[in-house]
């Protein structure tokens, strides 16, 4: 490798915590036989042109390429070009980058930006761009170059995603059971045919609106225009039940969510066949305020006996099969919001019900226990990265 010459200093620190590099710096084994050391110097040259002089502030060093070996670039490749790259203050337009600074790139684009002293949320490729230069990794490169790299091992530092962690202890064990019940098992024993699984949950304050103009209707060439601006009608809780297994669905129009209102959906499950005399009901719910906790379980059996209530760990709505059903209405009436009044809107919510019954059918549940260890397993391993 040729360095300027000059009183410098070689290091080779690690890229530690890189998920791509594996926290060690590659110059151990990939770049060191190539290049050698990463020289720290500042040569005659650097002096004359005032650069880290006595009193001055030096210029952060980077990897440069002065130039190519051949004029048509036919020994332009990185093993080739090792001989010319040097270690020098910013300034010159790169070639061909050798693989730790393509790999320090990466390990920037894995932190936060307050980790790195920077004012941003996430880091864009511009931002990231004029990181790498700062600290001295490279004198110059482009955008599109940063945006290659990270594209080859699917990195988007500019993308997030929301996400809710379990918190729960007994994640693991809660949502197993549900699962299990979902495939007509509990406590290893499979569900005798008098026994059913019932999911319930609510939809709580949904807005009634009323378009300060008329929604104009479909035509050829042009989508169904709805009005922005609305009139508040007031507000509807929409709660539910499903039977797994029987695809049958119950439900109720209610001012609030509250403990007598779903006490009120649970009867009208409760009180018709072939509900009323199985042998257990297995009612499947998440930690709402309405029926959460030791309480509730108490006072449902209190009225009905053979009714076992099932709890899905917290931040596990996404397991509640009624969830399904919710998200069907959602896209089918109440998207877009347009009804004059509550009770238009209570209407039109119960008559899908009616008709969404008629031709109802299980879901294709397939997400297993064992998959959702496997799921778990996944996440745990993630974070310990």
């Amino acid at each position: 490798m040729v360095t300027q010459k000059g009183d410098c200093h070689a290091s080779t620190q690690p890229v530690s915590g890189h998920p791509v590099c594996g926290g060690a710096h590659p110059a151990r084994s990939v770049v060191a036989p190539l290049f050698g050391t990463v020289s720290r110097c500042y040569s005659s040259q650097d002096r004359a042109l005032g650069r880290g002089g006595v009193g001055e502030s030096p210029l952060p060093n980077a990897w440069i390429r002065p130039g190519r070996s051949s004029a048509n670039g036919g020994s332009a490749s990185w093993k080739r070009a090792c001989g010319v790259w040097t270690n020098a203050p910013a300034g010159v337009v790169p070639g061909v980058f050798p693989p730790h600074v393509i790999c320090e790139v990466k390990a920037l684009a894995c932190q936060l930006p307050r980790d790195l002293g920077l004012p941003f949320s996430r880091l864009s490729r511009e931002t990231l761009r004029a990181a790498v230069i700062q600290r001295g990794i490279v004198a110059h490169i482009s955008g599109a170059t940063i945006w290659r790299w990270l594209s080859a091992d699917a990195l988007r530092p500019w993308y997030h995603r929301s996400w809710i962690f379990p918190r729960d202890p007994l994640f693991s064990e809660k949502a197993g059971r549900v699962l299990d019940l979902y495939h007509r098992v509990w406590e290893d024993q499979p569900l005798r045919r008098d026994e059913y699984v019932v999911c319930a949950d609510e939809c709580t304050g949904i807005q009634v609106k009323r378009r300060l103009h008329p929604t104009v209707p479909p035509q050829p060439g042009r989508a169904m225009r709805v009005e922005h601006e609305y009139q508040r009608k007031g507000t509807l809780a929409y709660l539910a039940a499903w039977d797994v297994h029987e695809a049958q669905v119950f439900g109720r129009i209610e001012s609030r969510a509250t403990i007598v209102a779903f006490d009120a959906l649970v009867a009208q499950l409760m009180e018709r066949e072939p509900y009323r005399s199985a042998a257990r009901i297995f009612l499947v719910v998440d930690n709402g305020t309405i029926h959460r906790g030791q309480r509730a379980v108490d006072r449902l059996r209190a009225q009905w006996p053979h009714l076992v209530l099932v709890h899905l760990p917290l931040h596990a709505s996404w397991l509640d099969q009624v969830e399904i059903y919710f998200s069907i209405l959602k896209r089918q009436v109440l998207t877009p919001n347009d009804f004059p009044s509550r009770e238009i809107a209570a209407t039109s919510i119960l008559g899908f019900q009616n008709r969404y019954q008629q031709i109802a059918k299980p879901f294709k549940w397939q997400f297993t226990r064992h998959d959702l260890n496997r799921l778990l397993a996944r996440l745990t391993d993630q974070r310990a990265a």
